[in-house]
């Protein structure tokens, strides 16, 4: 099971170590966390969507996984536009709302941010599987085993929610008490399934405990974790197309550090 599908993959980046994907995600994000600029957006946004086909998802897909983010960027451009710092021409003004030539520009850097940095994380991470990152986590990473395992043992029970939020709704339904009401039943069977899941998870440490999870000492591991050639080329990738933004936007003249003197 992966994280977000269980299907087999077949694309170039599907064998690829979560390790290497999740460096690459980050490699890329973090020039863009750092500036705010149209340049260096839309640049990364452009060579990532020429990229995303290698990573083996049919558009279709592609879409079904990445909708919340198409639609979270125009809502975080718009309140920048309504609300945002004002300079230049002030096109419309009412009330704390007023719409500048500074406030769009900010608006239309904010969107293809946001698109450039969501977008290759959610489709190199739809081809990770939990297990094969946990291996990568604490063997590649060196991260504390007790850690990463029960991450992993959480990262496994979260697709029980739904499972558990609709075995709560029929039961609710068969006792009669789910006919009105909607806004109270929510927090109803909110509480029920925090319950639920703080029971369950006291009895998962419990077990993993009396298994021997939490024991120190070395820490043997039934799949090896592999670093190579295929994980430092995608490492390299998210790092040239970081460069080419930064570059594009300097050369550009439009780099704004959003850290340096106001």
């Amino acid at each position: 099971m992966t994280l977000l599908d269980s299907r087999a993959r077949t694309g170039v980046v599907a064998g690829i170590n979560p390790v290497a994907k999740l460096a690459a995600a980050a490699v890329i994000a973090i020039p863009l966390v750092f500036t705010l600029d149209v340049v260096s957006a839309a640049v990364a946004l452009v060579l990532e969507l020429l990229l995303i086909p290698f990573a083996g998802l049919a558009w279709r897909e592609f879409w079904t996984r990445t909708w919340p983010v198409w639609l979270a960027a125009p809502l975080t451009a718009l309140t920048i536009a309504l609300y945002g710092e004002t300079s230049g021409q002030i096109y419309a003004e009412w009330f704390v709302v007023r719409i500048s030539e500074g406030s769009l520009a900010l608006a239309a850097a904010t969107l293809l941010r946001v698109l450039a940095i969501a977008l290759p994380s959610v489709v190199l991470f739809v081809t990770v599987d939990p297990t094969d990152l946990a291996d990568g986590l604490a063997q590649v990473l060196r991260l504390p085993a007790r850690f990463v395992l029960g991450a992993l043992a959480g990262l496994r029970m979260v697709g029980l929610f739904i499972d558990d939020w609709r075995a709560l709704e029929l039961a609710r339904r068969a006792r009669g008490v789910a006919d009105r009401g909607r806004l109270r039943r929510f927090f109803g069977m909110a509480f029920a399934l925090l319950v639920l899941s703080i029971r369950r998870g006291s009895k998962l440490a419990t077990a993993m405990e009396a298994r021997g999870f939490g024991a120190d000492g070395t820490r043997t591991w039934a799949r090896r974790s592999r670093f190579g050639a295929p994980e430092w080329a995608l490492i390299g990738l998210g790092a040239a197309i970081a460069a080419v933004a930064v570059v594009a936007a300097v050369a550009a003249g439009t780099w704004n550090f959003i850290l340096g003197p106001g």
